[in-house]
């Protein structure tokens, strides 16, 4: 019920990593393994407190003392552009992005730049964020980004009339299509990428327990925890059992030329139709740089 776990024991001594949102949940354990692994990492967060928090935590207990805490708020295309250019500073090469961060069915509120919250983090940010990396991770290559999207996507459709959620909102509906985007997104890129050398794969971390949930009422409420938890708890992931996908995808030596594809539970696993619509990709895309002024 905890899903598969990624046993390979490959060591990461030689990798430089970026993981996103990664001071807890999903991308926190994400991080322990791969300090675990002897990996350099950077702790890309918009919560600089809970980020050295988490990181003193993992460096004491793996004694990898090559992870790092930067600022790096999705909300913010400049704090985006701002990491980027002292990441460059500080590294020459970049060999996986581990795109973790997400907002889940907020109330809603836009980003600094006027996104929707949840398709601002979820997509825009990491779009941005990916496209300024590129040219390390080209140069690094065989090099890979994993890109964390969810289950959520089957549920959804880029609305091309409101893509901004301005006319109407509802938060699942918001959390989906941003979903749906990480996918179209990942597949757009690995097009782009074919011969570089560098690899874009997306998935579904299963249902976890993380902060994500904050903003779901129900699931936070009394009834929940009294009827709704106890049924359902077997399911629920926990945030080690959670990374483990995370971890397959950017590590797994028989994935060095895989690109384009989605993962859940360490396998290959189908996407919905709407995931597949290549016309739909190439126009989320130019949107993008067109929003996120990607090419100014």
């Amino acid at each position: 019920m905890q899903g598969e776990k990624f046993v390979n024991p490959i060591r990461a001594e030689d990798k430089v990593v970026i993981v996103t949102g990664s001071n807890t949940g999903i991308g926190k354990e994400t991080v322990r393994e791969l300090a675990n692994r002897g990996a350099t990492i950077y702790m890309a967060c918009r919560d600089m407190q809970k980020c050295e928090e988490a990181r003193d935590e993992i460096v004491l207990e793996t004694h990898n003392k090559r992870i790092y805490c930067r600022k790096c708020d999705l909300a913010s295309m400049d704090s985006i552009r701002k990491f980027v250019e002292s990441f460059k500073k500080e590294q020459v090469k970049l060999d996986i992005l581990i795109n973790n961060a997400g907002v889940m069915r907020c109330p809603r509120s836009l980003t600094k730049d006027g996104f929707e919250m949840q398709l601002g983090v979820n997509h825009m940010g990491h779009f941005l964020l990916t496209n300024l990396l590129l040219d390390l991770l080209k140069k690094s290559a065989p090099s890979r980004i994993v890109t964390v999207s969810s289950l959520a996507h089957t549920r959804g459709e880029i609305n091309i009339a409101d893509l901004n959620s301005d006319k109407s909102y509802d938060p699942g509906r918001a959390y989906n299509q941003s979903k749906l985007a990480n996918i179209l997104f990942t597949r757009e890129l690995a097009k782009r990428l074919e011969g570089t050398g560098v690899s874009a794969n997306a998935l579904h971390p299963g249902v976890v327990d993380t902060e994500l949930f904050r903003h779901m009422g129900f699931f936070n409420s009394f009834f929940a925890n009294l009827f709704f938890k106890p049924l359902f708890w077997p399911f629920i992931k926990s945030a080690k059992n959670g990374a483990q996908t995370t971890l397959y995808a950017a590590l797994d030596p028989e994935l060095v030329s895989v690109s384009g594809k989605y993962f859940s539970d360490c396998k290959l696993k189908d996407i919905a139709p709407a995931a597949l619509d290549d016309a739909q990709a190439k126009w989320l895309w130019a949107v993008s740089e067109k929003w996120t002024k990607f090419n100014n």
